[in-house]
């Protein structure tokens, strides 16, 4: 039993930080390589978690030591694990990421074992998806999982939250079966043909998407911040102003936040402002999932008078 299930992607993230990111054909010197638990669906799930909300985690990893300590690492977050496979016939997925000073990062994912789970372990966890009151879903698992995931939720009345992370072709179908929808900037130009440089042109980009028939889209802006529009109108939120060290998952921990701000009862518009504390708080810390903050932290950082309807 979970009030949020996580359908996604386990990874180890082998971390290198650098001066800047290297040309083609050169090499850089860098610090010490660091392995840290991360994958945006563990992260998400992680950073519900920690935000003190029930969340159970569906996927697969390898039958290797990666695997071993991505599902401890889990565990010790409050995530519920026991919907995680283990994978014979390959290796935990792993993504290559290299930090620079200013905390921007490079990603390159091998899919792994994420790659191998399927329609069959939705329906194994369709009981836990249908006692749940949010799926959280990304594109770092088979579309076609996706898909599946997306219409059992729907068949037992349960809402949906997709990151199109990373950017992915999808249909028009999926996306107007969607509750809301989290793009950043280039995913939303991916899913609109509209580029994404500003916040007129995500406006633009977000009202395509409800014409889709999403119920609310977010989009978010890097440090400048996120964008809520849905038929109550727009809300723009301007990012906190914090120390920049590395930027990997604080998307994850905006999703996470939003979705666990949600089961704990606060409006969209709110849930927007929590999610914005999650990510800004994770960008001060090095890593995926030993970035994302507590609910403790997250609630120090928020300030109610800081939200106002476009």
């Amino acid at each position: 039993m979970a009030d949020i299930v996580v359908v996604g992607s386990i990874n180890m993230d082998l971390v290198v930080r650098a001066s800047r990111m290297p040309m083609p054909g050169e090499t850089l010197h860098g610090e010490d390589l660091q392995m840290i638990p991360g994958g945006k669906g563990a992260n998400q799930a992680a950073a519900v978690a920690k935000l003190g909300v029930d969340v159970a985690m569906v996927g697969r990893v390898g039958n290797d030591i990666f695997g071993q300590k991505l599902i401890g690492e889990l565990l010790t977050a409050g995530v519920n694990t026991n919907s995680i496979l283990t994978e014979s016939n390959a290796t935990s997925g792993t993504a290559l990421i290299i930090v620079d000073q200013n905390g921007q990062n490079s990603i390159v994912v091998s899919p792994g074992a994420n790659a191998k789970v399927s329609q069959a372990d939705i329906q194994a966890n369709e009981w836990l998806i249908s006692q749940s009151r949010i799926l959280l879903l990304q594109f770092e698992i088979p579309i076609d999982v996706v898909n599946y995931a997306v219409e059992t939720a729907i068949k037992h009345n349960v809402n949906v939250i997709l990151n199109p992370a990373p950017a992915n072709n999808i249909s028009k179908g999926l996306l107007s079966k969607i509750d809301i929808v989290i793009p950043n900037e280039i995913e939303a130009s991916h899913l609109t043909g509209i580029k994404v440089v500003d916040l007129k042109t995500a406006e633009t980009a977000a009202g395509v998407l409800l014409d889709l028939g999403v119920r609310a889209v977010v989009i978010t802006l890097g440090d400048k911040g996120a964008l809520l529009v849905s038929s109550d109108g727009k809300l723009y939120i301007p990012a906190r102003k914090v120390p920049v060290i590395d930027t990997t998952a604080a998307g994850d921990a905006f999703v996470g936040g939003l979705a666990a701000a949600l089961i704990q009862g606060f409006p969209l518009k709110e849930s927007v402002q929590y999610a914005t504390c999650a990510g800004a708080i994770a960008v001060t810390r090095f890593g995926a999932q030993t970035s994302l903050p507590t609910k403790e932290e997250v609630d120090q950082l928020i300030d109610k008078d800081y939200i106002s309807m476009a």
